[in-house]
């Protein structure tokens, strides 16, 4: 997994779990750490399928050879 891709995944459920205690405390600044955790969870994404497909295009570039 990319380091990227798991500093991503780390700040999403960071994000998360600091939207728990905020909406537990009774505060809306929750909505903004649900905001950064959707962010943060596309950008994992991103990485983990950039990486699929540097994978893919290299075993290619290497059958073609």
């Amino acid at each position: 997994m990319p380091r990227l891709a798991l500093f991503a995944l780390a700040t999403c459920v960071l994000a998360v779990a600091a939207a728990v205690v905020s909406f537990t405390r009774g505060s809306w600044l929750g909505v903004v750490w649900i905001l950064l955790a959707g962010v943060a969870s596309n950008m994992a994404w991103y990485y983990l399928r950039k990486q699929k497909a540097d994978r893919e295009a290299e075993r290619a570039a290497a059958l073609t050879e």
